[in-house]
């Protein structure tokens, strides 16, 4: 068989198998989803932290059976950086709508998140959503001012607060898309430490540029070492995101 008709048969079959293997996964998604759903509408009656406490462990429990199902199971390094008795700002990159579900769960301990509020219109889904997140409506200035008192609300509590400072998905071919202020105010303002995390695979895993297709790959997590905010203030946190910009970045190129 000529070359070039052989790769042309690989390339239909997985485009074939890509559509098939994405229908695949939203059904396991939405079956093993009832894993979660029970005890997150328990845990929306709890006040946080309560509620984050009761999350973490069964949103852990559902991807933990859920990704590897799908072909898709998580390595993880890193997590000795997290130390006993203290809590971060997480910031993660933000490549794939599968990057939020995957490290929410795998960061160590339990910890909120920033999520648009359009997303808990879903039904079923929108309450998982809601359960686990800091919801901010972005059109409204109120919205947006409320969800900043939460996130610092959310650090006083002894929680992880994990942020995607690229603010939407990287669809282009550089590492990483410019971040945004958010993550590190909060940081300073609380007088946290940063622990950045790269998540590599998800891009290829859902890639935004082909419709309802999907590919099985090994999704690996690295959290890097914290980085100090103390005796920091708001002015340095230009500084302060570009240091951190430039760690992920260079990790990013080295082990991709």
């Amino acid at each position: 068989m000529p070359l070039n008709v052989y790769i042309l048969i690989m390339n239909i079959f997985k485009r074939v198998f890509g559509h098939l293997y994405f229908v695949y996964g939203m059904i396991l998604f939405f079956i093993t989803m009832l894993i979660a759903l029970i005890p997150a509408s328990i845990a929306l009656l709890f006040p946080e932290p309560r509620r984050a406490k009761i999350i973490h462990p069964t949103y852990k429990i559902w991807m933990s059976i859920f990704l590897p199902l799908v072909g898709c199971p998580v390595r993880r390094t890193g997590k000795a950086h997290f130390k006993k008795g203290e809590n971060y700002v997480v910031v993660i990159n933000h490549n794939s709508l599968v990057d939020i579900p995957v490290s929410m769960p795998w960061v160590p301990g339990p910890n909120k998140t920033l999520a648009k509020i359009e997303m808990t219109k879903v039904p079923l889904f929108g309450i998982i959503y809601r359960a686990g997140s800091i919801l901010v409506d972005r059109k409204n200035d109120r919205s947006r001012n409320e969800s900043l008192t939460k996130m610092q609300e959310t650090l006083k509590m002894g929680l992880h607060l994990t942020l995607y400072p690229e603010g939407t998905r990287n669809k282009t071919d550089k590492p990483l898309q410019p971040f945004y202020d958010g993550a590190f105010m909060n940081a300073i303002m609380a007088q946290k430490p940063i622990i950045p995390g790269l998540i590599f695979s998800t891009k290829e895993i859902l890639p935004h540029h082909i419709k309802l297709w999907a590919w099985p790959k090994t999704i690996r997590i690295h959290f890097l070492e914290p980085i100090p905010t103390a005796g920091l203030e708001l002015k340095d946190k230009k500084v302060l995101k570009e240091q951190v910009y430039a760690i992920m970045e260079q990790h990013y190129r080295t082990n991709r």
